[in-house]
């Protein structure tokens, strides 16, 4: 079953939303052939020339609905910035919608057709399902707005004239009116929910390379600080002992022993900045989390317990912390994420467990948990990774506390 459901499972919210917009109009493509194609031909068979007119309206339909598909896939494209404006398969689409109405209603008007109910439903249906296309291939609101209303009193207008009864050209007005501002508007706004959904998709993926850059130059400028103004002394000195040494003034030997004294202090100091770099604070990392994970939509519970742990168990568990939620918010399609800190058996367990896992996305095979497990390694701490029996996936690290530590035990 996962399977068959992975091509579904693996696409991210976005596509998922794009993959949903595109079948339905390409299901709109089979309505039409359906009821709209289908069902007049089988009202006219008892008509003369039943069977040609019956082939000639399956022809004009079919046509149209493939055409309409075509056009909806390509404004649908053009939409997501993908390719240009289909402008000429849209005119062509407008040709056929119009050459079909009103061939129909002439064939009405001549009495070919005899049944008004069957023209009514081919006009209705081309118009229709040709104004829910075309709409796709509008940006501005006031032209979908005016759109569904214009085609249907030119429409009525043409029926009225060809056919010389006002009453049947206001049937033509009111059936396009209905149908036709259905279609509009269920197009036009799914059109633009998967505008709105790409661009969210892309705005969480941008937000996350923004606090990247933000932490590279966060540590950017903690390094500048520390080495700018220590650098400029060691020039300054450098140059100072050069000229002594040319003149054999024994001071040089002092301003050298000066520079290796700052050199040293400003590796001492580079040591500092890294490791307050690399180091990570749990409490810190779970709120951090919670508040990365809910900026992405992802309900994020984490267990009220605190526990009293020596700094370097806490930095190894936050670091844990960081990593899962990062693969969460990079490998998965999750709406809820759960973090749980407790003991056990004088040792300290981290579950991180998240729904949404696309299958496929074996974290396993990159870096971010290897890295974990080498840096739980340290204080002799075990992390364990894959799917559980409830279709998510969990991760969870135990940590033994040292005695000291486990001696004050848990606080709430």
């Amino acid at each position: 079953m996962s399977r068959l459901t992975g091509w579904w499972s693996r696409r991210g919210s976005a596509a998922k939303v794009e993959l949903y917009t595109r079948w339905s109009f390409h299901f709109f493509a089979l309505i039409e052939i359906g009821f709209v194609g289908l069902s007049a031909v089988a009202s006219i068979q008892g008509e003369p020339q039943a069977g040609p007119l019956s082939i000639g309206l399956m022809v004009l339909v079919g046509a149209h609905a493939v055409l309409a598909a075509l056009v909806s896939s390509r404004a649908l494209d053009w939409a997501l910035d993908r390719r240009e404006q289909p402008v000429r398969l849209a005119v062509a689409l407008t040709v056929l919608t119009a050459a079909g109405a009103l061939t129909v209603i002439a064939l009405r008007a001549t009495g070919v057709i005899a049944d008004l109910t069957v023209a009514a439903a081919v006009v209705t249906g081309l118009v229709s399902f040709g104004l829910g296309a075309l709409v796709l291939c509008m940006r501005r609101p006031r032209r979908m707005l005016y759109i569904a209303p214009a085609t249907a009193v030119a429409t009525g207008v043409a029926a009225a004239v060809m056919s010389g009864h006002w009453g049947e050209g206001l049937g033509y007005v009111i059936a396009i009116m209905v149908g036709g501002v259905f279609l509009v508007a269920a197009c036009g706004f799914s059109g633009w929910l998967m505008k709105i959904v790409w661009e969210l998709e892309r705005s969480r993926d941008l937000k996350a390379r923004l606090a990247v850059a933000e932490e590279r130059l966060r540590f950017g400028r903690d390094l500048h600080d520390v080495m700018g103004r220590n650098l400029s002394v060691i020039a300054l000195k450098s140059e100072l002992a050069v000229q002594l040494a040319r003149r054999e003034r024994p001071e040089a030997v002092d301003q050298m022993i000066e520079v290796q004294r700052i050199a040293q202090e400003s590796q001492r100091e580079v040591r500092d900045v890294v490791r307050g770099y690399r180091e990570a604070d749990l409490r810190v990392e779970l709120e951090g989390a919670r508040g990365v994970l809910g900026a992405a939509g992802i309900e994020c519970a984490i267990d009220p317990v605190a526990l009293e742990l020596p700094a370097t168990v806490q930095s190894v568990l936050g670091w844990v912390v960081r990593e899962t939620t990062t693969n969460v918010l990079r490998h998965g399609d999750a709406r809820r994420c759960a973090i749980s800190l407790r003991e056990k058996d004088g040792s300290v367990l981290l579950t991180v467990r998240n729904d949404g896992v696309r299958e496929g996305a074996v974290m396993e095979r990159g870096s971010g948990l290897a890295g974990l497990r080498e840096r739980l390694a340290t204080v002799d701490g075990t992390l364990e990774a894959g799917p559980d029996d409830a279709g998510s996936f969990q991760v969870t690290a135990l940590v033994p506390v040292p005695v000291a530590a486990a001696e004050r035990g848990v606080r709430p």
